[in-house]
Formats: structure tokens, sequence, C-alpha cells
């Protein structure tokens, strides 16, 4: 897990040291450490109530942190909002999709950041265009859709992440974070977006998978991160811990 070279230099996408959150007197986080290194996907691990959520908004912006310092690649950075997290290349998928159901994909693809050709106070957006890139963005991931005009209300649960997961590669995202992406998806669903999900990391992200499954974390990650009642279990690395090992860590079962 160590992020530093030869040369002493911190090669992690994302480091935070240290991370402290109270609110009030009640302490959320209490001196947490995560790395995130090249092409590597963590899976961020705890019960419900554990912290992982706090460190992610800590990490996105929503929460600035009581103590503790975050390094993204290599520099030390505050993150005082999503625009600011979204800036420095980190995208977050939520469970509740920002996604606008009465949109085509492509709107939904592009939302906020349309292709607009104007003339003089006349503006239009290049849809043609935007269908295009779409289209082929999803499928070099593996993701092909019936049409980018499509209205995303008609999508599954596994399409809709999968149109998020494309939208952040497409725009030149460095750090996915992926919060409970299969909490409410079937078998076959599943299997799409943890697919879609080492599709992304083979295309060169880096993923953050926040789950409580203990069974897709073996399936996606090369390393763990565990996390309870706001302190870290242990950073693992893949094929250190069996199932019952990290159901046993993240409920303190056994020490780590």
């Amino acid at each position: 897990m160590d992020s530093m070279n030869a040369n002493g230099h911190d090669t992690s996408v994302v480091r935070m040291e240290n991370i402290v959150k109270r609110f009030g007197t009640v302490t959320a986080l209490d001196g947490v450490d995560f790395t995130v290194n090249p092409r590597e996907v963590v899976a961020l691990v705890g019960d419900n109530g554990a912290g992982k959520s706090t460190l992610i908004k800590i990490l996105t912006g929503v929460y600035t942190p009581t103590g503790g310092q975050i390094y993204f690649e290599g520099r030390p950075v505050q993150i005082r909002s999503p625009r600011e997290a979204r800036a420095l290349g980190i995208e977050t998928v939520y469970q509740d999709l920002a996604l606008v159901n009465l949109m085509s994909i492509t709107r939904n693809f592009f939302l906020g950041r349309e292709l607009v050709s104007k003339i003089g106070l006349i503006r239009w957006l290049r849809l043609r265009e935007m269908h295009a890139q779409t289209q082929t963005s999803l499928r070099d991931i593996g993701i092909e859709v019936r049409s980018p005009a499509e209205k995303v209300e008609k999508l599954s649960g596994g399409e809709r992440q999968s149109i998020a997961i494309g939208r952040a590669l497409h725009f030149g995202a460095k750090l996915l974070i992926l919060d409970e992406p299969t909490s409410a998806l079937s078998v076959a669903e599943t299997r799409k977006v943890l697919t879609y999900t080492l599709n992304a990391k083979e295309r060169g992200l880096s993923v953050i998978f926040i789950t409580h499954n203990i069974h897709h974390v073996f399936m996606v990650a090369d390393r763990y991160t565990l996390i309870r009642h706001g302190k870290l279990v242990g950073n693992y690395a893949k094929g250190e811990l069996t199932h019952d090992d990290i159901a046993d860590l993240i409920t303190g079962a056994r020490a780590s």
C-alpha cells in the first residue's frame, strides 16, 4: 500500500492522513488514514454507521474535516465543495443517482456540460454530436445502449449506473467513487456493474468501491480498507483475508 516511490515521491492518486471529523461532541472519524493508488480499486468496507460516508463526504467537499490532511496526486489540497472535488477529477456515483428521468441518456450524460453552438443570440444543442460521443464512450467500457436518445426512466438500475460510470470516464475523471452501487440490483445487473467497474480501472481510473457486501469486494477490489466505529481497522491486499475474516473485522468479532 506504500504510495512512495524509490525517490520518496508520493505516487498516490489520493491520500488522506489522520482524518478526524467531529459533529459537536460526537466523533464520527478518529484518525483515519486512507490511500488510493493509480489504476487501483479500493473497497471501503464497514457496517452501517462505521464512517464510510463521512470519509467520502470529506473527500468530495461536502464536509470539512476537523483535523487531518488530504493529498491529491501528491499535493496537499483543501476540498471545500463538490465543485472543487470535480475540478480535481473526483467523480462520485451515489446510490440515488443524479439522473433526470425525463431526459434522454445523452442529455443526462452531458448534464451541465452540453455542447452548444451559438450565432448571435441564438443557441442550440449539438445533439447529433452529443449522441455520437455518448454511444462511443459507453461502448468503450463495454456498454451498449439501445439508443442514446432513449429516456433514462426506461433504463434498469444497472444501466443507470453504467451511464454514470461512462460519464465520469468521458469527462476525464481520475478518481471514481461508487457509493453502494449494487445495493438494489439483481444478480445479473450486479454482475454488469462489477464488470463496468473493472473496465473503468483498465481504462486508467482509480476507483473507490463503497460497500458492505463482502462478496462484491472479492470480485473487484485490489485492496480493502476496513473501518469500524469511525476508526481504521486496517488495510489489506487482495488475498490476505477470507470472507469470514472481513466479516469478523468489520463487526468486531476479532481484532485486526
